[in-house]
């Protein structure tokens, strides 16, 4: 089974999340990377160690911004060149345009919000959380080239050590598709790594009481090189940027260390941040539902302990 893997890239590097659903398609099958847009030839090669065996790139002038119909032509023409079996993306804002408009394109089936893929019996299933992330359940394609957007921080990027071939290819726009031109474009500028590329997470809810305790989350984070999360009900509250939610409607995220503090565990945080190494919970609440599913418990004052526990990290 062949799959075409969308890979966005951003400041001269391949973007994770569709590096992550690289190396599951290339456990799958042969697994052949796409990079569109300006920059694509100088960072292309590098799918090759994510296990891609050849790489796509089209750096035409309709591609130079970030929109999406242009890269929606431009994979209708590699899917009709190569006739590939699945094309499968990384979710993002741009991906989703993407595949939400190759899918109306190829009269294809698109699958989406995708916890990971197999094959059974020469067909790919995918598996995705259903009756609001409680149980998972597979899901199939009827026939055509199969669509897939993966979620967010489900799939991991793991390196096989490989190289890919890379070769341009030629690409048909069509009129419409390069009606719209991009005004401008800003990117919030942040310090430290985000949420979705950090090894730990140190995650905060409605129990740290205000926004101001959020400080003790940054300074523990800083202390252990990691990034800060929040719940939907902090950023509903605006004690939080979105950019930082962890849950259901926000980011899944899989560290290594995903330090929880003041989160009571509902079912909704609980599938963005399952994945994780080691989840250590700090909470007053000894009947916090996240104390059934964390691997370290602590039950107490958080404002006492996350001061004392950056101050030991500090001295380490």
């Amino acid at each position: 089974m062949t799959f075409l893997v969308f890979l966005e890239h951003h400041g001269g590097a391949l973007e994770k999340g569709g590096l992550g659903v690289l190396s599951k398609a290339a456990s799958l099958g042969d697994a052949v990377g796409v990079v569109l847009g300006e920059g694509a030839s100088g960072v292309a090669a590098g799918a090759g160690a994510f296990g891609a065996s050849k790489v796509y790139v089209c750096e035409a002038s309709e591609l130079h911004s970030p929109l999406p119909q242009p890269r929606v032509d431009a994979l209708a023409t590699l899917v009709e060149q190569t006739g590939a079996d699945a094309v499968l993306f990384g979710a993002s804002v741009l991906s989703a345009d993407v595949a939400s408009g190759l899918a109306a394109r190829l009269d294809a089936g698109l699958n989406w919000d995708l916890m990971d893929l197999t094959v059974a019996n020469g067909e790919l299933v995918g598996k995705r959380p259903a009756l609001g992330d409680t149980v998972i359940v597979d899901v199939g394609w009827t026939g055509g080239t199969r669509l897939g957007l993966i979620r967010s921080g489900a799939l991991d990027a793991v390196e096989s050590g490989g190289t890919a071939e890379v070769e341009s290819f030629e690409a048909t726009f069509s009129d419409f598709s390069t009606l719209a031109t991009l005004v401008d474009q800003t990117q919030e500028v942040s310090s430290g790594p985000s949420i979705e590329d950090a090894d730990i997470i140190v995650a905060g809810g409605r129990g740290l009481g205000s926004p101001e305790g959020f400080t003790l989350l940054e300074e523990l984070a800083a202390a252990l090189g990691g990034a800060v999360g929040a719940t939907r009900a902090v950023v509903d509250a605006g004690w939080y940027p979105y950019s930082t939610q962890v849950g259901q409607t926000g980011k899944s995220v899989s560290p290594r260390l995903y330090i929880a503090c003041g989160i009571s565990g509902a079912i909704q945080h609980k599938v963005g941040m399952q994945g994780s190494g080691t989840i250590v919970a700090i909470n007053k609440d000894p009947n916090a539902p996240i104390f059934d599913f964390c691997d370290i418990g602590v039950v107490g004052d958080l404002h006492a302990i996350v001061p004392k526990l950056t101050e030991l990290v500090r001295s380490r």
